[in-house]
């Protein structure tokens, strides 16, 4: 039975893929369990979810649950762990505490949503200690790929977990604080009864190189171009934009901004210092008048986003910027997983065009902001877990850091996924129950379950189209009139050259005629018999099922 010191972690998005972060921490029994939320993320839709804008986490136990809801607190500005914030929090309206960074690139996101409610934030500083209905929450600063990045020390009467956030040791940031390790060491000699890390590069060995070596090599290699350089990066990345911004300083070139979500984070970054003291940046029009031997282009598409700025000047479809032979690309980022087609097809349109394409592959013009196994063996030195819960990573990186948890000697490792309620309790932890999971979909205006939004109809049609046919009856169920119908995404004809509108012609009238003429009132009758005729004739010539509706009219 459950008990007032039962302390349990609750991943709803985040656990067995990588993006859609929400986790839940709760304290108490039953009815009466108190919950601290950590994170809000989105994720962004594949092939398998045509025409969706965003997915977000099933927020069915938040809503369920939203009284003892005490917060909402958020470890960084990535739109994995932040970004669905906008479109979630107004079905919850809890309490959101974040850093000046965050609670910044928020309020930009809200004003740039047309109609979105402004979200009231409660800034707090890294290193800042909370009470949180029964939680106290520690900010710990870490490393990551974005300013101000948190891991939660989060203290109850149940014991201390340590909620590590997306973070790496990078003594070297380039900006803010670096990871503070005395702190999470500590922790340790507190005693951390439980550890939920991130499992990104937990296939990984060694450590991640630092952003100061990044910078050092886009300087090396900027000095080498004679002509026009862009770079594409994680716009949150401000640490690789002041780096980008200095090597060019170097290199006597000037920085062009384009893409309006660089653009945004800039005005954030620049409004906290975390610019201060590099030359003004230039907005896209400089691209006319500037040498082209002294530009450097910071653009936002480095994952092929059709409507980023580099996907469009790839494509030559951008109005103000054109790439011209010899100049220099360089991609200073990754390639998330799924993205690849994408990314292909930006690469390609370059090659193309005679650009001089450089990627980490080339240079070390890129590093993860995620542990590989030597930082994760370092933070486990640090903190001592007695129970450790893989997160933050497709089933391979919770599979890899599950076995290297076990290795380091942890007495307890959980392998949870999304859904699992898992107690932390230091010598009974384990999952003890299963809640609703699964995601919701944005699709244009409405936010749904994906069933509801016709997106499994809307994947069919992409296969095998879509037939509607209209029929005309009189009173006793006789066809009034030839079928009339429209075929979207078939073929006009079979192999011998026949319409395919009339083989279905053809079809649907025989199934009509062969119904009992005292069944014909029937119209739905007429109907299925039309449709399962239809289906069957597209099928026999083409191979396929398309999708088939039919509408009957009785005159």
């Amino acid at each position: 039975m459950a008990s007032a010191k039962e302390l349990v972690f609750l991943p709803l998005g985040g656990v067995g893929e990588i993006g859609m972060n929400l986790a839940l921490y709760g304290i108490g029994e039953g009815k009466n369990r108190k919950w601290l939320m950590v994170d809000c993320g989105v994720s962004f839709a594949g092939p398998d979810l045509p025409g969706i804008d965003l997915v977000f986490p099933d927020i069915s136990f938040l809503e369920e649950q939203a009284d003892n809801i005490l917060g909402m607190v958020i470890t960084h500005a990535h739109e994995d762990h932040y970004g669905a914030i906008v479109h979630l929090w107004p079905f919850l309206r809890v309490p959101v505490y974040a850093t000046a960074f965050t609670a910044g690139l928020l309020a930009a996101k809200v004003q740039s949503e047309p109609g979105a409610e402004e979200v009231p934030v409660t800034v707090v500083k890294q290193g800042d200690r909370i009470d949180i209905g029964p939680f106290n929450v520690e900010f710990v600063a870490m490393t990551h790929s974005i300013p101000e990045p948190c891991a939660l020390a989060i203290r109850t009467e149940a014991g201390l977990v340590l909620h590590t956030g997306d973070w790496k040791i990078d003594p070297t940031p380039g900006i803010g604080k670096s990871i503070d390790l005395n702190r999470l060491a500590e922790l340790g000699r507190e005693g951390v009864m439980g550890l939920v890390c991130d499992s990104t590069n937990a296939v990984r060995h060694g450590k991640s190189p630092s952003e100061a070596d990044v910078k050092r090599e886009l300087t090396a290699v900027m000095k080498k171009a004679t002509k026009r350089i862009a770079i594409t990066t994680f716009a949150s990345n401000v640490a690789r934009i002041r780096a980008i911004a200095e090597a060019a300083k170097a290199c006597d070139r000037d920085v062009v901004v384009v893409g309006r979500s660089m653009h945004r984070v800039i005005e954030v970054a620049g409004e906290l210092g975390y610019l201060d003291g590099l030359p003004a940046f230039h907005d896209e029009d400089a691209f006319g008048y500037l040498p082209r031997e002294k530009a450097v282009l910071l653009c936002t598409g480095s994952q092929g986003e059709p409507r980023a700025a580099l996907s469009r000047i790839a494509a030559g479809d951008h109005r103000n910027i054109a790439f011209s032979k010899g100049d220099m690309v360089i991609f200073s980022s990754r390639t998330i997983p799924g993205n690849e087609k994408a990314v292909g097809g930006v690469l390609n349109n370059l090659a193309d065009a005679g650009v001089e394409i450089i990627t980490d592959a080339d240079a070390l013009v890129h590093v993860s902001g995620h542990p590989r196994r030597g930082e994760l063996e370092e933070l486990y030195k640090l903190v001592q877990p007695k129970v450790v819960v893989p997160v933050h990573g497709e089933p391979l990186h919770l599979a890899a850091h599950a076995s290297f948890a076990e290795t380091m000697g942890v007495p307890e490792v959980v392998r949870a996924k999304n859904g699992n309620m898992v107690r932390l309790n230091a010598g009974r932890a384990g999952i003890v129950r299963d809640v609703t999971s699964g995601i919701m979909v944005k699709d244009g205006d409405i936010l749904d379950d994906p069933e509801v939004t016709g997106v499994k109809d809307r994947k069919k049609l992409s296969y095998a189209g879509a037939l509607v046919i209209s029929l005309v009856v009189n009173k006793a169920g006789e066809l009034m009139s030839d079928p009339s119908m429209a075929l979207m995404g078939l073929p006009d004809t079979d192999d011998e050259g026949e319409p395919m509108e009339d083989i279905v012609a053809k079809a649907v009238v025989g199934a009509v005629s062969s119904i009992p003429k005292t069944r014909r009132k029937d119209k739905e009758l007429i109907a299925e018999a039309a449709r399962r005729a239809a289906r069957a004739a597209v099928l026999h010539v083409w191979g396929k099922k398309t999708l088939c509706q039919v509408l009957v009219t009785r005159i």
